[in-house]
């Protein structure tokens, strides 16, 4: 089978992955703005705040985890790269969620969403910088982050080196060609003609692009956030830490991602000096010591917002050949591995680990394509 993908950033490149190992003849077609949500989030291994999100959302992301460990050992060897997947567990300092939270590690048993109440002894145990304001907090050991510039570093390298693999960086699609329900072909920004026997959509949150090309609305949209990066010294803070939707999240070698911020402003993506401060408040609450460190770098990134956060995985009703796999918001880097797994699934016609009708693009079709 020859699979065209569009779309290069985490959905793109791992679906990529999951159907080359499975011998299919992938091209992946790299859209000028690849990565934007990939590149720019934090990486961490579990929906913020679980009980918040639909049961759709943690059916993916609880095999977050596990997936990358599997990846990890399988790509190192062949890329030299670590994605470092960083056993760090996270604290939560909302005391309106921690009875929730506790609630919810007893209705659903999931491993990765098991927690504990401690209190200010126990906590200065577990993360002595923690400032005193905090007396309690709700820890989930289980939690970790990947260190997602290099797990996107890893996927592309072994990807480019892969016989079943073929990356077009510089040949963004502009056009599909749509006869008798089915793409024929797509086209790019030059004109040239790309014929394959499917297609995949991978592209984040310019998805509501194709909209009307497709005949169906895509309902998914930009969502900014910005992020900091403080420079702390190597494995200085123990754990992450979440407190009124901001968050900290250590790597091993000392940085600590530092975020952040929503706001719906179309496809800007650039940094706000006022939500910077905003962010750096709120880092600084949680450990006041932070301030004593320089801030190395900021930025802001683009999240594919779609209704509820759950994302579109299969194939479109109303065309043959055009798959998706996109729309998966804040959680696109935990969900990641198993929507692409999924979508393989699907598409090689393999029994599916989940309900894959709770992701299907179906409900997605305007009232005058089902009635015609």
């Amino acid at each position: 089978m020859n699979i065209v993908i569009i779309g290069a950033g985490i959905s793109g490149l791992l679906s990529a992955l999951e159907l080359a190992e499975q011998g299919c003849q992938v091209n992946i077609y790299n859209q000028t703005y690849a990565g934007q949500a990939s590149w720019a989030g934090g990486g961490i291994l579990s929906p913020m705040y679980p009980w918040r999100y639909p049961r759709a959302v943690n059916h993916l992301a609880q095999h977050g985890k596990a997936l990358y460990q599997t990846w990890n050992e399988k790509l190192q060897p062949v890329t030299g790269i670590d994605f470092q997947i960083h056993e760090t567990g996270m604290l939560i300092l909302d005391e309106a969620d921690f009875e929730v939270g506790l609630n919810y590690k007893a209705q659903f048993q999931e491993p990765m969403q098991h927690c504990e109440y401690l209190q200010r002894e126990q906590l200065e145990l577990i993360n002595p910088h923690l400032s005193e304001q905090f007396q309690h907090a709700i820890y989930f050991p289980e939690i970790a982050n990947v260190r997602n510039p290099r797990l996107l570093q890893s996927l592309r390298y072994y990807l480019e080196q892969h016989p079943k693999v073929q990356f077009f960086d510089q040949t963004p699609i502009h056009k599909f060609q749509i006869q008798q329900d089915k793409i024929q072909c797509v086209e790019t920004e030059t004109g040239q003609k790309v014929y394959a026997d499917q297609f995949v959509l991978t592209t984040g949150a310019w998805s509501g692009l194709w909209s009307e090309q497709l005949g169906l609305e895509l309902p998914v949209r930009p969502v900014q956030g910005q992020m900091a990066l403080i420079k702390a010294p190597a494995h200085w803070l123990p754990t992450m830490c979440m407190n009124r939707v901001m968050y900290l999240i250590p790597r091993m070698d000392g940085h600590i991602v530092c975020g952040s911020s929503m706001q719906e402003c179309g496809f800007n993506a650039e940094t706000s000096d006022q939500i910077q401060q905003n962010i750096l408040t709120a880092a600084y609450e949680m450990v006041p010591e932070l301030a004593q460190f320089p801030v190395v770098q900021q930025w802001a990134g683009l999240r594919p917002s779609s209704p509820e956060g759950i994302p579109y995985i299969g194939q479109l009703p109303h065309l043959h050949n055009v798959w998706v796999n996109l729309g998966h918001f804040r959680n696109g880097l935990c969900m990641g591995p198993a929507s692409a797994q999924l979508l393989r699934q699907l598409m090689l016609k393999q029994p599916t680990y989940v309900n894959a009708a709770t992701y299907s693009p179906e409900q997605l079709l305007k009232p005058e394509i089902m009635t015609s």
